[in-house]
């Protein structure tokens, strides 16, 4: 049997140590592996990767992905151009396409298994946003990079008594937001799941400064607001601080892969190769209660992943004063 692997959508951390772990996995376990780069659009343009044992070593420490990623809305939009990736697919003789990616990757996933194309989608998001696994590949060091960021930030802060709104990644879920603010001990929280009562954050604010607390951090969801609009909004709200913005934008797809990740690459790979010798495809890999899970692909496509209530119900808990 032939397998064929592509990055898809964003990058991740996490994505090269399961370049890794998969493709000696299936080598070992008898399967022809290949790879495409740049996701969709090298099947279209039939940009092979070779993958062997030892071109993916060294792979366990490097962040990105050494297959390359990219955005191709023609696959999405133009169904010519998803038969058409069906065909080179069938003229490679590829059986299985493991798709690594987020939510677009997995919308992708779906379309070509309705035109007779066998796939299984590994999850590789740092937004933790997709349905039928409890955590994404790449999360853990996002999180970890934020936290890094913030912890930063706050010596700066307190140094020249100021509020820093920090923008973080999240179109449609605040959990890298609520997790981190959690994390860094954050005064604030704006997430697309729950508003935010601007005007007690801001009493809660004024009371912190006239207290002589020296620095203060709110954190943004960039899917909620800007971390511009939210300094702007504060401003005219007087709370005392120099208020000040930090947009932390791609740094948080970068760097070299945290244990957990890892450790996630390594389950997700195994969780493969367990779908492929049960001969189940069409699915998603994930984790759920700690275990291997499939979830159909049309399940997953068709289903939104939401906040946990726990999560939600921690954003109450930043009124509390250390």
């Amino acid at each position: 049997m032939k397998i064929a692997i592509i990055t898809s959508g964003g990058d991740s951390p996490g994505m090269n140590p399961l370049i890794r772990y998969l493709t000696r996995a299936l080598i070992e376990n008898g399967y022809e592996v290949m790879g495409y780069r740049s996701g969709y659009k090298g099947i279209a343009y039939r940009e092979k990767y070779h993958l062997t044992y030892d071109n993916v070593a060294g792979l366990l420490k490097m962040g990105g992905t050494i297959l390359g990623t990219s955005r191709f809305p023609e696959f999405k939009d133009n169904p010519a151009v998803r038969e058409h990736v069906k065909n080179i697919l069938r003229e490679d003789k590829v059986d299985v396409l493991v798709v690594i990616g987020g939510d677009g990757s997995l919308r992708g996933a779906y379309d070509l298994t309705r035109l007779g194309v066998k796939c299984i989608v590994l999850p590789a998001s740092i937004d933790n946003d997709i349905y039928g696994t409890d955590e994404t590949l790449g999360m853990h060091t996002a999180l970890s990079t934020i936290q890094d960021a913030v912890d930063k930030i706050k010596d700066t802060a307190s140094s020249h008594d100021r509020a820093f709104i920090i923008e973080v990644m999240g179109h449609r879920s605040g959990f890298l937001a609520v997790s981190a603010a959690i994390a860094t001990g954050a005064e604030g929280v704006f997430i697309p799941e729950v508003e935010t009562d601007v005007d007690e954050l801001a009493t809660r604010l004024r009371k912190r400064y006239e207290e002589g607390r020296r620095n203060s951090i709110i954190i943004v969801a960039e899917g909620k607001a800007s971390a511009r609009e939210v300094a702007e909004l504060l401003k005219s709200k007087n709370i005392g601080y120099d208020i000040r913005i930090s947009v932390l934008g791609h740094i948080q797809r970068g760097g070299i892969p945290v244990f957990h990740d890892r450790l996630l690459a390594f389950r997700l790979a195994m969780g493969t190769l367990k779908a492929l010798s049960q001969k189940t495809f069409n699915v998603l890999v994930g984790i759920k209660k700690d275990d291997i899970a499939f979830t159909p692909l049309e399940k997953a496509v068709k289903n939104k992943k939401t906040l946990s209530q726990f999560l939600i119900n921690s954003v109450y808990t930043f009124k509390w004063e250390d």
